[in-house]
């Protein structure tokens, strides 16, 4: 670890977006740092200073004016901007528009080949139509309208629209079960519903109508559905529906008759800053999904800065990031367009027809910043694809990576399997404040299994037992200052208490985002001090299988329906340099056992209440769930136990119930750390 793997030429740091923004802070502030860190530092240490430049910088601008940029240090609770009004998709227009109206806004390719590229002008002109048909069907600002799409065009103009008129974004893509969207959409109540008939993935067609219509069924506070199919684009399909529809939705409308018709030039509904604009889900262990609300404003202003400042793209710039519509990175699309950059959307998957898929479309759409998770690169590297010497990849120059650490042998591939001279800057945030915790900049040199810095404006530090913050040791990822994209609050959260339980019971005051970070100071050549980053996976017991982030809860419903089913437990482990492992362990029925049959039902039931990246490794048999005496699941120290830590300083089992029932883990973890296991 720690070796060199890139450094900036002096083009690219002169370049830079961020070198352009330090240059600014010097002409109009007086400002000047010593390297990025400086920066950093000053960004953390002058909250106000540094947001203020951000809103001037990008030439932001309130027909109302702001009180003032922070009213207190607090979290949760900060505001921002009070007073501000503003809208996030008529600032996407004046960034796109400015770019040129007939330059492509969206490139999009599926599994059967390239789409016609949708302009600026066109994709305004469809939202302009599709909020029309919105306020038409009676949505009015904090109305909740829901999406059951997966990742395409079309889902890009519905929370363009929705957006403009201030409504209320939450979308799940379809391959995820019923009973994983209801425990979320049911929490937030839907006035709409836009939703596809089917999908296709992996060379296969998945029909979803009866899946929609049960949806409707259970969600009786939708009154407006919206139907497309991305199978058939041709098709219309709301006379079906209507025929099948609960009696409380009263419209059934296709799609194309949403956006076809000319609408008014957008006009966009202004909102104060901390207005709801998306509510995205991020489980806890128990209890159903966190729904969790980003307002305009934030989601707007931390977009803005971490694309332009942390990942470097640019205005005209082509932008792909290899993504779910269920999963946050898909946001970070959005704030592509925020960006005036051109999104490149790519629906299906990337291994089909094999995991040269996404390597064509770069080359062929002249990609500049190609994005994916890290379990991407591993199966490209395992697979012996090559992608720079079996495409021209010359337009390529950024890379990200994001979902899971990322290997030191994935950057080693990336470098000298993609291409020499790209700049590669894996991130890691999350769901829970649509931002980037730790992350890259094009100015500093890229170590082979580290995070380049501390993201502008992000206050975090690895903080030890006692709550101190560290440099050179592993510990608990917290973050000590507000950003703006921080959760307003978690819906149907009283008193705010889930979202006190969920990052601030440990360290109150301190976000506590539940991973194990290390901290690693540098000194460069030049004379400066830089501070790269370590993640080592989660601290907390949630599943991130592949990117998409799911709480234990959930799989626990659907395994613990099956009849022979008494009791179940399942841990997520995450390896720097090693493949995740995600085993189930099940409690039977007495008289029944673990054959062939019933591990595929298990995992059926899984990928049918969950998703197919939800299906774990491997199941085992148990005697019985480690539990407290109150009855909860030992997770986090059956994870811990398994990862190789000693039994003694992960669980006390005089807090335990039945104490015995660790002997089992600890053998299983004595078997695993055997060379040949």
């Amino acid at each position: 670890m720690n070796d060199i793997i890139w450094r900036p030429s002096p083009e690219r740091i002169a370049g830079a977006q961020v070198t352009a923004y330090r240059q600014w802070l010097d002409a109009t502030r007086g400002l000047r740092f010593d390297g990025y860190e400086a920066l950093w530092q000053w960004s953390v240490d002058a909250l106000e200073d540094f947001w203020q430049s951000i809103w001037d910088w990008f030439g932001l601008s309130s027909p109302t004016p702001y009180l003032r940029v922070l009213d207190r240090h607090v979290m949760p609770g900060a505001r921002w901007f009070d007073g501000a009004t503003l809208n996030y998709t008529a600032e996407v227009f004046r960034q796109g528009l400015a770019v040129g109206p007939d330059r492509p806004a969206i490139v999009f390719r599926d599994e059967l080949g390239d789409h016609p590229d949708l302009s600026w002008r066109e994709l305004e002109r469809r939202v302009a139509s599709l909020a029309a048909a919105l306020e038409a069907a009676g949505i009015e600002p904090g109305d909740r309208v829901v999406a059951y799409l997966p990742n395409i065009p079309e889902t890009l103009v519905a929370f363009l629209a929705v957006s403009a008129i201030g409504g209320v974004w939450s979308v799940c893509a379809p391959d995820m079960g019923p009973v994983g969207v209801l425990d979320r959409f049911r929490q937030i109540e839907p006035k709409a519903m836009i939703a596809c008939d089917g999908y296709r993935y992996g060379g296969k067609v998945y029909d979803r109508a009866d899946v929609v219509v049960g949806l409707l069924d259970a969600l009786p506070s939708v009154q407006t559905l919206i139907v497309l199919s991305p199978v058939d684009r041709s098709a219309r399909r709301a006379a079906s529906f209507t025929a099948r529809c609960p009696p409380h939705v009263r419209r059934c409308v296709d799609w194309a008759d949403c956006v076809a018709e000319p609408a008014a030039p957008l006009a966009c509904t202004l909102v104060p800053f901390d207005h709801p604009l998306w509510v995205v889900y991020s489980s806890g262990t128990t209890g159903t999904p966190k729904a969790i609300v980003h307002g305009h404003g934030g989601a707007m202003l931390v977009g803005l800065k971490d694309t332009r400042l942390q990942l470097d793209v640019a205005a005209g710039e082509r932008f792909h990031w290899y993504s779910s519509s269920g999963w946050i990175m898909w946001n970070s699309q959005v704030a592509a367009l925020l960006c005036g950059a051109t999104v490149c959307v790519y629906d299906g998957n990337a291994g089909t027809p094999d995991l040269n898929a996404l390597w064509r479309f770069a080359a062929e759409r002249e990609i500049a910043f190609f994005g994916a998770g890290a379990a991407f690169y591993a199966s490209c590297l395992k697979a012996g694809v090559e992608p720079g010497r079996d495409f021209d990849l010359s337009r390529l120059r950024s890379m990200g990576s994001t979902g899971s650490p990322l290997s030191e042998d994935a950057y080693r591939w990336i470098h000298g399997h993609v291409k020499a001279d790209v700049w590669l800057g894996p991130i890691s945030g999350g769901t829970d404040l649509a931002a980037a915790f730790t992350c890259g900049s094009p100015i500093l040199p890229v170590r082979v299994g580290e995070m380049q810095c501390r993201g502008l404006g992000a206050a975090v530090h690895a903080f030890d037992e006692s709550g101190q913050a560290r440099i050179g040791s592993v510990g608990e990822l917290v973050c000590t200052e507000p950003i703006p994209s921080m959760p307003l609050h978690f819906w149907n959260d009283p008193g705010d208490r889930r979202l006190m339980e969920s990052y601030f019971d440990t360290y109150p005051g301190v976000w506590r985002h539940g991973d194990w970070i290390e901290l690693i100071a540098h000194d460069e050549d030049d004379g400066t001090t830089t501070v790269g980053a370590v993640i080592y996976g989660r601290s907390d017991a949630t599943i991130n299988r592949h990117g998409i982030r799911m709480g234990t809860a959930e799989l626990y419903r659907a395994v613990e329906a099956l009849p022979e089913v008494l009791d179940s437990l399942v841990v997520d482990l995450e390896y720097l340099g090693r493949e995740s492992w995600m085993p189930l362990f099940v409690v039977l029925r007495d008289g029944h056992v673990l054959d062939d049959a019933l591990v595929a039902r298990l995992n059926g039931e899984i990928r049918t209440a969950l998703s197919a990246r939800h299906v774990p490794n491997d199941i085992f048999a148990i005697a019985a769930v480690p539990r407290t005496l109150s009855g909860k699941k030992l997770e986090l120290p059956v994870k811990k136990l398994l990862m190789g830590q000693p039994v003694e300083r992960v669980v006390n089992r005089d807090a335990m119930v039945n104490p015995d029932s660790l002997d089992w883990f600890v053998a299983l973890a004595a078997s695993r750390s055997t060379p040949d296991a």
